[in-house]
């Protein structure tokens, strides 16, 4: 079988990527000292099925999702994480003297001799990725021999020696704080809840203190889940020990602060944290973020885009000038769909410089600028020094105020591309909040190209779909559906199992509202119409609005209709 020299060369000749990528790729895995495959995946420039599939018709052998598979515990047990580890491998399942494997090289002839003289099974081997394989060693080995439980942890505690009381105006010793906090079994019960947080596909993790009790969430999906509820008296050693993970002042307990973890996994990822403390009545309440590199989804096929919307969207993007705007709440999704529109744009011929607050993600190629308010550094000074900087396009984390806008649009107006995000509900209701700002309504129509809002839904559960008996035809209207299409419509739902932890959703999808400002439109906006009046003219004018893609997702038996009711409004 072709190496990866080969690999890259037969990528190239059937044109699935430019020979620019593969240069930007193998110098990666010369940094990285990975395979060609795990810097492709890492850079965006394949996303993983696709890979999967190449590697699988290269190799000749059978392409396995291990995201969507679920292992029993004695099979993983029949290899050591320290064999797994060393040649990137997992054992998925054991049929009769057979042990089928997952592996990032089937040709590995050293490997599956080596499993076979340890397992004493004919090895049959199954191709996938090397991020795929490593999520899924943390995920299962962890289980079993990484981390000691949270029963066990705790029970290595010595509560005489642990309490700061209640008060957070209490006199506050910085020495024996950080001295309780690197006492072991607390650096062992931080390291669990970022570990487990890291194996359940957390996106959060929130740790709170009230009057009587301390909780541990992680938002999993969208939506939190109690995890554990650890002793009153550890909130501060906790609370300690995270600041002196991210680097912050453990002394002081008055402001808020921000900062960031760096976890190392295995030689070769690296898993980000973002940290922010709150004072709140009963003590300091920590918000992590998990930033994983491996895990951004760069390809716009993959988020949930539909094709007609994806045909507008790329359309808008690749116009010499004006403005593209994503709307949402936060924690919908918008930064991964500008950073995939970012991805598609990137190349040698243009200049990209980002105003982001915080850099969620390192993109390889483009100009990104961390922002600072404490020394003025925000995103219209950010905004001016790039247009002094001959930028062809440019990405405003945020547009909060009037002075932003007014740049953005300046920019707009002035032959670049200008992506940027605003907090609202849909994508007509986006154009009054920027005449609200005080942009004039010539301005709006003359610079905005296209306003993009969206969502995410959780998706049903791979392993467990059912039909759902509850969304009858009647609820199915009621959610927005026409009368023949309810009727035809096979809606299903998650029964529950141990790959989605019983809630029946695994994963998430985004939905888009993708309104084009046309002639039509500007018209309208010019004549000063209401928000209601832009929303039906984009309906006419062949719009989706996230309820319409919401059904078509419940259509497509992607998600169910109560997630869809949770995240969209009807129209």
């Amino acid at each position: 079988m072709a190496g990866n020299e080969r690999i890259g060369e037969i990528l190239v000749r059937e044109s699935i990527i430019s020979t620019d990528q593969l240069k930007e790729a193998k110098a990666d895995q010369h940094r990285s000292g990975k395979r060609l495959a795990y810097s492709l995946a890492k850079l965006g420039i394949l996303g993983e099925k696709e890979l999967t599939d190449f590697l699988a018709k290269q190799y000749g052998v059978p392409s396995i999702g291990l995201a969507e598979f679920e292992i029993d515990p004695q099979v993983i047990e029949l290899i050591p994480k320290e064999v797994a580890i060393k040649h990137t491998v997992l054992p998925v399942q054991k049929a009769g003297s057979t042990l089928i494997v997952a592996m990032n090289d089937p040709s590995n002839i050293y490997a599956i001799d080596d499993l076979k003289f340890l397992t004493g099974l004919n090895i049959e081997p199954v191709v996938t990725t090397d991020a795929a394989i490593e999520e899924a060693i943390i995920r299962y080995y962890q289980q079993t021999e990484q981390l000691e439980s949270y029963d066990e942890v705790i029970g290595d505690l010595d509560f005489e020696d642990i309490d700061f009381g209640d008060d957070v105006d209490e006199e506050f010793d910085a020495v024996d704080s950080q001295a309780e906090a690197e006492q072991a079994p607390v650096v062992k019960l931080c390291n669990l809840i970022l570990l487990n947080a890291i194996s359940k596909g957390a996106s959060d993790i929130h740790i709170e203190p009230y009057e009587k009790s301390y909780r541990v969430r992680y938002r999993i999906d969208g939506v939190l889940h109690k995890e554990m509820t650890p002793p009153n008296k550890l909130k501060n050693a906790i609370t300690s020990r995270i600041k002196i993970m991210a680097q912050l002042d453990i002394a002081e307990r008055r402001l808020p602060q921000d900062g960031r973890i760096k976890l190392r996994i295995g030689k070769n990822r690296e898993m980000d944290f973002r940290v922010s403390t709150l004072p709140t009545l009963y003590g300091e309440k920590i918000v992590l973020r998990l930033l994983d590199r491996d895990k951004l989804e760069l390809d716009m096929t993959k988020l949930g885009f539909e094709q007609e919307p994806l045909d507008k969207f790329k359309e808008c993007i690749h116009r010499p000038y004006g403005m593209c705007l994503v709307t949402g709440p936060t924690g919908s999704g918008k930064t991964t769909t500008l950073y995939s529109a970012l991805s598609e744009l990137n190349s040698e011929a243009v200049n990209i410089s980002t105003s982001e607050d915080p850099v969620e993600y390192n993109l390889a190629g483009i100009n990104q600028v961390q922002m600072h308010d404490d020394i003025g550094l925000n995103f219209a000074a950010s905004l001016r020094s790039f247009l002094r900087q001959d930028p062809d396009i440019i990405m405003v984390g945020e547009i909060r105020d009037f002075e932003t806008a007014e740049i953005a649009v300046k920019a707009a107006l002035t032959g670049h591309l200008v992506l940027s995000t605003l907090h609202t509900n849909d994508a007509p209701s986006t154009i009054n909040r920027l005449l609200n700002m005080g942009i004039e309504p010539f301005l709006v129509t003359a610079s905005v190209n296209m306003i993009v809002a969206q969502r995410l839904a959780r998706k049903i559960c791979a392993a467990c779909p059912v039909p759902d008996d509850q969304a009858n035809v009647q609820v199915l209207q009621e959610a927005g559906m026409k009368a023949a299409e309810a009727k035809v419509c096979e809606p299903k739902k998650g029964d529950g199992c141990r790959a989605c932890g019983d809630t029946g959703y695994k994963g998430r999808v985004a939905l888009y509202e993708v309104m084009v400002l046309n002639d039509q439109l500007k018209d309208l906006v010019l004549q000063g119409a209401t928000t209601a009046e832009i929303k039906s003219e984009a309906i006419r004018m062949g719009m989706a609005t996230l309820r319409r893609s919401g059904l078509n997702k419940i259509a497509e038996g992607v998600t169910t209709v109560d997630e869809i009711l949770r995240v969209t409004a009807s129209d």
